[in-house]
C-alpha cells in the first residue's frame, strides 16, 4: 500500500510527479465557512517557489495554484469553504525531462532511485517523480488552509545552519528572515552563507542545512497520550519531507546531556493570569510538549536537511539490470537544474507541516474535550 495521506481529522493527500502535467493536494476535514481563495494560498507558494536566486534551482515554475472544489460564495459574498474536500492544483510548466536520460539506466547515489525501483519494479526517473522536492509545493498549499483553522497560532521557521556554519543566537532578528535568500535571522551568517552555497554550486556539489521552527499561541491541551502524541505526529510530519534526515523537538538530543534539574521546565504562579490561571514557565527545554500534550509554551523543533543528491560530481553507482539480469558498475553525475542547498526552500515546507499537524490536533482536541 502506498501512503499519500497524512492526518486524522484534518487530512490531506498529495498527488502528481515532478515532471507530470501538474501536482496538487486534496484537503479533507476542513471546517466550513473559512474565507478561502487563491490569494490566501499564493504567498506561501511564492516563498517556496524555485528560481528566485542563484542559490536555488533555476527551474522556473510560477506555482500558480487553482482551487478546483470545496469552496462556494457565501451569503456575505465571500468565497468560503463548504466542508467538502478542497482540491488544489499547481501546473508544471518548466520540465526538462531530457536531463534525466542517464538517470533512466543508473541510480543516483544518495537519492531514492534504487529504493523506488526495488519497491515498484520500475520508476518515474524524470526528476525523481514523487521523490522530488517538487512534491512539497502541494504540502505548502495544503498548509495555507491549515493556517485558517489555527488563527490563534503564529508559525515562524528559519535556517539556522548551512554547511555546518551556524547562526549566532545573539544576532537573532526575526525581521531579517525575509530580507535575504536564505531565510536567515542573522545578517552576518547570511553573508557567510553566500560564499558557502555559491562555492558548492560552482563545484557541482551541494550542502546540507538545519531549519528551526516555532509555533507560539498554541494553547495547553492539544495532543494525546501515548499513541496520539503531538510531538510524535510533528516528528512524523517533518520526517516525511523529502531530504529530511533528522528531527529534534525542544532541546532534542541535547537533553540527553543534561541533568534532571537542568532539563526541567520550572513553573511559578503567573501574576497576569492569577493564582488559578496557567502557570508561568521559566524554561522550555521540552519544546512546548510534555507527555505528548502541548503545555501552552511555544512548540519548537529543528529539522535537518541532507545535501541535495543530484550533483554534478561523478559518483560510483550501478545500472538497472540489463537483458541478462545483470547490473553493471558505472559512474553518474546528474545534469539539469538542482538546489545546491535544498534546505533553503525547506523553510516554507516546515512551516506548512507544523500548521497541518497543529490544525489536526486542534480539531481532535475539540472533538474529545469540546
Amino acid at each position: 500500500m502506498s501512503v499519500n495521506t497524512f492526518g486524522r481529522l484534518f487530512r490531506f493527500t498529495t498527488w502528481g510527479e515532478s515532471h507530470g502535467p501538474a501536482i496538487g493536494a486534496v484537503v479533507d476535514g476542513c471546517p466550513p465557512g473559512l474565507a478561502l481563495d487563491e490569494h490566501v494560498i499564493q504567498p506561501f507558494l511564492d516563498a517556496r517557489r524555485p528560481g528566485q536566486s542563484k542559490y536555488t534551482t533555476q527551474r522556473q515554475e510560477p506555482d500558480q495554484v487553482r482551487i478546483l472544489s470545496g469552496v462556494f460564495e457565501a451569503p456575505d459574498g465571500v468565497q468560503r469553504t463548504t466542508g467538502t474536500p478542497v482540491s488544489l492544483m499547481i501546473e508544471n510548466v518548466d520540465q526538462r525531462s531530457k536531463d534525466y536520460s542517464d538517470v533512466a539506466r543508473a541510480y543516483r547515489p544518495g537519492h531514492a532511485d534504487y529504493a523506488y525501483d526495488a519497491k515498484y519494479g520500475f520508476r518515474d526517473y524524470r526528476g525523481g517523480g514523487r521523490s522530488s522536492a517538487r512534491e512539497t509545493a502541494s504540502r505548502v498549499a495544503a498548509g495555507a488552509l491549515a493556517r485558517l483553522v489555527i488563527p490563534e497560532v503564529k508559525i515562524c521557521a528559519y535556517v539556522s545552519e548551512i554547511g555546518g556554519d551556524m547562526i549566532d543566537p545573539a544576532n537573532f532578528d526575526e525581521h531579517e528572515i525575509t530580507n535575504n535568500p536564505f531565510f536567515c535571522p542573522d545578517v552576518a551568517a547570511a553573508a557567510r552563507w553566500e560564499k558557502i552555497v555559491d562555492d558548492a554550486r560552482k563545484s557541482g556539489s551541494s550542502v546540507g542545512a538545519v531549519v528551526e521552527c516555532y509555533a507560539s499561541g498554541v494553547p495547553a491541551g492539544w495532543g494525546a497520550p501515548l499513541y496520539g502524541k503531538l510531538d510524535a505526529d510533528l516528528a512524523a510530519a517533518m520526517m516525511g519531507i523529502n531530504a529530511v534526515k533528522g528531527v529534534e523537538i525542544g532541546d532534542g538530543f541535547a537533553a540527553a546531556r543534561l541533568t534532571g534539574e537542568g532539563n526541567a521546565d520550572p513553573m511559578q504562579p503567573n501574576t497576569e493570569t492569577g493564582p488559578d490561571g496557567a502557570p508561568e514557565f521559566l524554561a522550555n527545554h521540552a519544546g512546548g510538549i510534555a507527555g505528548g500534550i502541548s503545555t501552552g509554551q511555544p512548540v519548537t523543533c529543528r529539522v535537518a536537511f541532507k545535501p541535495t543528491s543530484s550533483i554534478l560530481t561523478p559518483q560510483p553507482t550501478v545500472t538497472r539490470p540489463n537483458e541478462k539480469g545483470e547490473r553493471e558498475a558505472t559512474e553518474l553525475f546528474t545534469k539539469g537544474r538542482h538546489d545546491p542547498c535544498v534546505g533553503i526552500r525547506g523553510v516554507p515546507v516546515v512551516e506548512a507541516m507544523m500548521a497541518l499537524v497543529l490544525a489536526d490536533h486542534k480539531l481532535l482536541h475539540r472533538g474529545q474535550c469540546g
